[in-house]
C-alpha cells in the first residue's frame, strides 16, 4: 500500500478521555478506503506519560519516517486541532522537514479553518442544547496566545447570531477567560449552568479546571453547576466536520499535489 493517512492528534493522557481520540481516527480512517492507516501525538508529555504505562504512540516525524521507510510515496496528514494556532504550526513545520521523502505530503485544515464553519460549528452546538428556562452552557476551551484565538469569540458572536444568549465561550488560557464569563452571568443571570469542554477531549483541563477552578468560582457566585464529560469528537456531527476537513485533503493527493508542504 503506497497511500498512508496519518491523524494527528495534540494526545491525551486520560484513559476514559481517549474514546474521543478514537472516535475521530475511526471516522477519518473509515473514510479514506485504500489508505494505510497511522496515527501520531504531537505532544511530547502526553508520548511520555503513556510510554511510562507501556505504550508507544509516534511523533509526527516518526510516523513518517516509519512511512518512508516501509515503501509509502504518498502521504496526507489530517489534524484533529480545534483551529490554526502555535500547535498546528509547529506540525507544519515538522511537515516540511519530510518533503522530498514523499511524492505528496498535503496538510489537512482544523476543524474551524474559516467563517463558514465557524457559523455551522455555533448551529450545530445550539441544536445540541436546547434553551432551558433559568440555564445556561458554558463553553470551555483551550485558548492560546497565537492570533488564532479569534476563534473563541467569533463563536462566542455565531452563538449570538442563532439567537443563544444563554451559551457563552470562555478559556483557560486565552480570551474570553473565565472571570469575563463570570460578568456574562451575573447579575440576576441564570441560576443553573453547565460547563461542557470545547476541546477534542474531556481530558485533564475537563477535569481538572472545568471541575476545579471553573466550577468553585461560579458557585461561589450563587449557581448551580454540573459538568459535561463529554469531548467533542465524540459528537457524530463534528467527526462529519472533520471528515469533510479529510474530502478537501484527498483530493489534493489522488491529483498528486503537495510535493511542498502546504495547508489546504
Amino acid at each position: 500500500m503506497d497511500r498512508a493517512l496519518i491523524v494527528a492528534s495534540f494526545g491525551t493522557s486520560v484513559p476514559e478521555a481517549r474514546v474521543s481520540v478514537a472516535a475521530v481516527e475511526d471516522a477519518l480512517w473509515e473514510a479514506a478506503p485504500g489508505y494505510r492507516r497511522a496515527r501520531a501525538f504531537t505532544s511530547p508529555t502526553i508520548r511520555r506519560i503513556l510510554a511510562s504505562r507501556g505504550e508507544q504512540v509516534p511523533s509526527l516525524p516518526e510516523a513518517l519516517a516509519e512511512l518512508q521507510a516501509s515503501g509509502v510515496r504518498r502521504a496526507a496528514i489530517q489534524p484533529t486541532h480545534l483551529l490554526y494556532g502555535i500547535e498546528y504550526d509547529k506540525l507544519k513545520a515538522e511537515t516540511e522537514k519530510f518533503t522530498q521523502a514523499f511524492e505528496t505530503l498535503p496538510l489537512g485544515r482544523p476543524l474551524l479553518a474559516e467563517t463558514a464553519h465557524i457559523q455551522a460549528f455555533a448551529a450545530k452546538l445550539s441544536e445540541d442544547d436546547p434553551p432551558e428556562d433559568g440555564g445556561a452552557v458554558v463553553f470551555m476551551g483551550h485558548g492560546t496566545e497565537h492570533f488564532a484565538n479569534a476563534v473563541y469569540p467569533a463563536l462566542q458572536t455565531a452563538l449570538r447570531l442563532e439567537g443563544r444568549e444563554d451559551m457563552l465561550v470562555g478559556t483557560v488560557e486565552g480570551w474570553p477567560s473565565l472571570e469575563d464569563v463570570v460578568r456574562q452571568l451575573e447579575p440576576g443571570g441564570p441560576k443553573r449552568v453547565r460547563l461542557v469542554p470545547l476541546m477534542l477531549v474531556a481530558g485533564d483541563h475537563a477535569r481538572n479546571d472545568m471541575a476545579g477552578e471553573w466550577k468553585s468560582r461560579l458557585e461561589e457566585c450563587g449557581h448551580a453547576v454540573s459538568c459535561c464529560f463529554i469531548g467533542l469528537g465524540q459528537r457524530p456531527w463534528v467527526r462529519g466536520m472533520y471528515q469533510e476537513r479529510l474530502v478537501e485533503l484527498l483530493e489534493r493527493v489522488e491529483r498528486g499535489e503537495g510535493s511542498k508542504c502546504q495547508s489546504v
